[in-house]
């Protein structure tokens, strides 16, 4: 099927169109629909596998209501399943959903690429784990007790991971490789290598050791921060030179509960994960033998699960403490943690059918327990605070109490921002109950309209919501959630010009801000008027699959602005130019030969036209910046400027060949393939890699039409009348013949060492005594247009390729 680009946009930014394919061909089950059942369930729905099938026999209760969104009080005593179905389908119309309320069986399972069990008794976790295991089906198990929470996977003997982390591929430059067993590789210290034992690498472009460039990817052992080792290599020829190195069977649950790999995500915490790991399963022997789960707060049943722990680790070294907040909180059902494990779970489901992204190994144990009180702990949280009441916030209560439900009902709080995260903070404030008692409230406010790529992500809207107001959609969705919930919505941007709205009335009356915005200035100004109001800030964002929370507490903690991201490495300009050796150079190269032909010049000619003063204050500029400046804004408005579509053909064809021919002939006539440097060495070795010049070929339909055509569609001056036609100007173009220099300084940022400082002064005289000496009146008063390169909304797309993919990296390869 084709994929929706319109709607999974952002996602394929993440995924890629090869990992979406896979995942649109996979059927996952989700067995057991409360609060972290459907959290998995509407991540995959969005995601967009082919279909998902929900399956729960039991009916809806009324503790059901503290997590499960999409359940109302009217489905309480419906099957949960078949209750949920008809809101999770309006998700996404290109994923099928159905239910089921049968048993589980082999014959349910067997036609599922992805099984997902929550909150599901061991022996039920085992039997289906054997026979996922034995027929290829990949298995995820999920669960959460108050604020714990457990995950784990199984997927298969055969799964294959395509990309390990998003990220781009680890290359560097190899200095040696000795022969030996086992051979070992040193990098140039430019850089560390970043890699780990058990990577695997494989090897380009080696001179002399040939055998490596074809003998597949090789695990490692890292012996320092430029070194590691591989296999044997005393077979293999002596090294000469260069080369690149690029890093390229789960257990059942029964085995892995005996030898359990437990993954590590807090190192401050990091002997928890062996002792939560026999304590849950010390908890499902509780309730095996009680036929419930431990009671709130109570003593006995925490006492027998500690000593059921040391029947399952004997001799082990327990955390009583923590085992027995454990037993407390067995019947806990928070709406925040189910949403934390069940987007780790829905992550994993996806790793799973698309085979991008590493999966956990394989065991991960969760556990928030800061948030409990730190002092007085025993009197806050008693057996009578605890204890159910018949109410959807049971789950909440049997953690926190019926103290703290109280006042989380009286908050009033200011969620700025309905998109994704937005989306998500209103959902949990809504099962947590935050602001729906009588003092309490939540202002939401956001002054973008809905888009159709939204949905992907922002799951509290609709395809029928598409051009309405974020805010007012959002809060009407979590009404549904809650009926309970005290909601307004405001279309109101934040910042300087709205003050008089939310002025210092509003401010005062806050309990807290809840930041869900996508742009640093937004940010730094609601953390300006946190800091001055006092008022607790919630901040977080995401990118991909990173993400960043960060909780700014008045007097306690340094608030958003107090510290900064450290600046990007730059990379050396003459590396850009001459000399690049990884695809992120290529990358850079690109961006900034782009924004210097579509944007600034374009930006330059603008400013010259409408501004007197523009040549007064460009001649001030230090160096060669003016002559710089104003050349390129004299070839913009006359000795380059197209007067119809050949033109900018023309005008691409001529930069084709000064940058991927003529300059790189230039330099290979300064530095030929075989030159020494004093030192005796080959100048063109380690991290300086010898391009070649290519060849121009109008029938080449990528190079052609991504050199010619796409330079011309982006010349600052298609839009005034040149009008894009057929590529067959293309084999009409006039090419000027290349002089080679003899050693003409090396090209870098735009210098130009062999023009004399004193023609800069030649600028002064034509430009001070007429505003426009040079500019053909029929162009005065027309406009420009800038082109930023990460505009690709209206950039045409084979621009984007022929800035970055074919030709930047094959001149350098």
């Amino acid at each position: 099927a084709e994929i929706d680009e319109g709607l999974y946009s952002r996602q394929l930014y993440v995924l890629g169109h090869e990992a979406m394919k896979r995942m649109q061909t996979s059927n996952v089950l989700v067995s057991g629909l409360r609060g972290l059942g459907v959290e998995v369930a509407k991540n995959l729905v969005l995601g967009g596998v082919k279909s998902v099938t929900l399956h729960d026999p039991q009916p809806a209760a009324w503790p059901d209501l503290a997590s499960q969104f999409y359940l109302r009080e009217e489905d309480v005593g419906q099957n949960r399943a078949e209750a949920t179905l008809p809101r999770l389908a309006e998700l996404n119309a290109y994923v099928a959903v159905t239910s089921t309320r049968q048993p589980l069986s082999q014959e349910l399972l067997a036609p599922f690429q992805v099984v997902v069990l929550t909150n599901s008794s061991l022996e039920e976790q085992l039997w289906v784990g054997d026979f996922c295991h034995s027929h290829g089906i990949k298995l995820v198990v999920a669960d959460t007790r108050g604020l714990f929470g457990q995950l784990f996977c199984d997927f298969g003997d055969d799964m294959v991971v395509t990309d390990t982390n998003g990220e781009q591929p680890l290359s560097a430059m190899v200095s040696m490789v000795t022969k030996g067993c086992p051979g070992e590789v040193t990098c140039l210290d430019e850089a560390r290598h970043g890699f780990e034992t058990g990577d695997f690498v494989t090897f380009t472009e080696v001179e002399g050791m040939e055998e490596l460039n074809s003998c597949g990817p090789v695990e490692i052992r890292v012996l320092g921060p430029y070194t590691f080792s591989i296999g044997d290599t005393s077979g293999f020829g002596d090294y000469v030179r260069g080369g690149d190195r690029h890093p390229s069977q789960d257990k059942r649950l029964r085995e892995a509960l005996v030898e359990p790999e437990l993954m590590i995500t807090d190192f401050g915490k990091a002997e928890r994960p062996p002792i939560m790991h026999w304590g849950w399963q010390a908890l499902h022997r509780f309730i095996r033998q009680h036929g419930r789960p431990p009671r709130p707060r109570h003593q006995g049943d925490a006492a027998e699960v500690v000593a059921l722990t040391r029947e399952v680790a004997p001799g082990a070294e327990l955390d009583e403490e923590l085992l027995r907040e454990l037993a407390f909180q067995a019947t806990g059902d928070l709406a925040p943690v189910n949403a934390f494990i069940g987007g780790l779970a829905a992550q994993e489901v996806m790793k799973a059918v698309s085979g991008k992204f590493t999966p956990i190994t394989q065991w991960l144990y969760f556990d928030a327990l800061e948030c409990l009180p730190e002092e007085n702990k025993e009197t806050v949280l008693t057996e009578e605070q605890c204890r159910p009441r018949n109410s959807r916030y049971d789950g909440q209560i049997a953690v926190f109490g019926a103290e703290l439900q109280a006042k989380l009902g009286a908050q009033k709080y200011f969620v700025v921002g309905a998109g994704a995260i937005g989306c998500e903070l209103l959902k949990n404030f809504a099962m947590v109950g935050l602001g729906c008692g009588p003092e309490g409230c939540i202002t939401v406010t956001d002054m973008d309209t809905i888009e159709k790529s939204n949905l992907n992500r922002q799951f509290l809207f609709r395809p029928w919501d598409v051009t309405k107001l974020k805010s007012e959609r959002a809060a009407a969705a979590v009404r549904e959630m809650n009926p309970a919930l005290r909601v307004s919505s405001r279309p109101d941007r934040v910042g300087p010009d709205t003050e008089r709205v939310y002025d210092d009335d509003f401010f005062e009356a806050l309990d807290g801000v809840a930041n869900a915005l996508d742009n640093v200035d937004a940010r730094l100004y609601m953390d300006r008027r946190c800091v001055y109001y006092r008022k607790p800030l919630l901040e977080s964002g995401t990118l991909g699959t990173k993400g960043n929370v960060q909780v700014v507490i008045p007097f306690l903690s340094e608030s958003y602005s107090s510290s900064q991201d450290p600046p990007e490495k730059a990379i050396p300009i003459c590396t850009l130019k001459n000399f690049p050796n990884a695809i992120e150079h290529t990358l850079q190269w690109a961006r900034d030969e782009f924004e210097g032909l579509f944007k600034q010049p374009a930006e330059n000619v603008n400013q010259y036209l409408t501004d007197p003063k523009f040549v007064e204050r460009t001649l001030r500029l230090a160096g060669t910046q003016p002559l710089e400046v104003l050349e390129a804004v004299q070839r913009s408005l006359v000795s380059e400027r197209p007067r119809a579509w050949p033109d900018c053909v023309a005008w691409a064809c001529r930069h084709w060949h000064r940058q991927y021919s003529n300059n790189i002939r230039q330099l290979l006539h300064n530095f030929p393939p075989g030159q020494k440097t004093n030192s005796g060495t080959l100048f063109w070795s380690g991290p300086k890699r010898c391009p070649h010049p290519l060849v121009f070929d109008p029938d080449n339909v990528s190079r052609a039409m991504g050199g010619a055509s796409g330079g011309g569609c982006c010349h600052p001056w298609v839009t005034l009348g040149c009008q894009p036609s057929p590529l067959g100007a293309i084999g009409h173009c006039w090419v000027p013949t290349i002089t080679l220099a003899c050693h003409r300084s090396l090209l870098g940022g735009g210098h130009h060492p062999w023009v004399p400082s004193v023609i800069v002064g030649w600028w002064t005289s034509p430009l001070g005594a007429n505003r426009h000496p040079w500019v053909p009146s029929v162009i005065v008063g027309w406009w420009t247009s800038p082109l930023g390169a990460n505009r690709h909304s209206w950039v045409p797309s084979v621009i984007v390729g022929w800035w970055t993919s074919p030709l930047g990296a094959n001149r350098h390869p």
